[in-house]
């Protein structure tokens, strides 16, 4: 299909949909399996294995990087809502940086009165301390 070009390049197209050249469900498989700690090259070679799909570990990792400034926004957040009663802990969990490390992650968990609880926010430092 030949597409019609301007020279301001504000043509749009309207009876096909663009051309997509990642799918949803698999930027969102990426997405988790990092989180998980498989590495970008691990990533690639399951997805070519499994979907047929080439993805290179460079573009596994600029899919990952889609994620910081959602990540941002959530701590940035301002809550709406009260609370009825705040928990603060932490729990060790293996993070991939140089190398796999368990590191501290301590997380907010509020109640509200109506008993639902929230994720009120989370951080990491490689240690339980009182400076956290």
């Amino acid at each position: 299909v030949q597409v019609p070009r301007d020279r301001n390049g504000q043509f749009h197209q309207h009876t096909l949909p663009g051309y997509k050249q990642h799918s949803d469900i698999l930027e969102s498989m990426i997405i988790k399996l990092y989180s998980k700690g498989v590495t970008t090259r691990e990533i690639a070679d399951l997805i070519e294995k499994m979907y047929g799909s080439h993805y290179s570990p460079a573009q596994v990792s600029n899919i990952s990087k889609h994620m910081i400034p959602k990540v941002e926004a959530y701590h940035k957040r301002k809550l709406s809502d009260k609370f009825f009663c705040v928990y603060l802990d932490a729990t060790y969990l293996p993070l991939r940086r140089e190398t796999f490390e368990r590191e501290a992650v301590y997380i907010a968990i509020g109640i509200k009165p109506n008993g639902h609880k929230e994720v009120i926010d989370y951080c990491i430092a490689p240690s339980e301390n009182i400076e956290v």
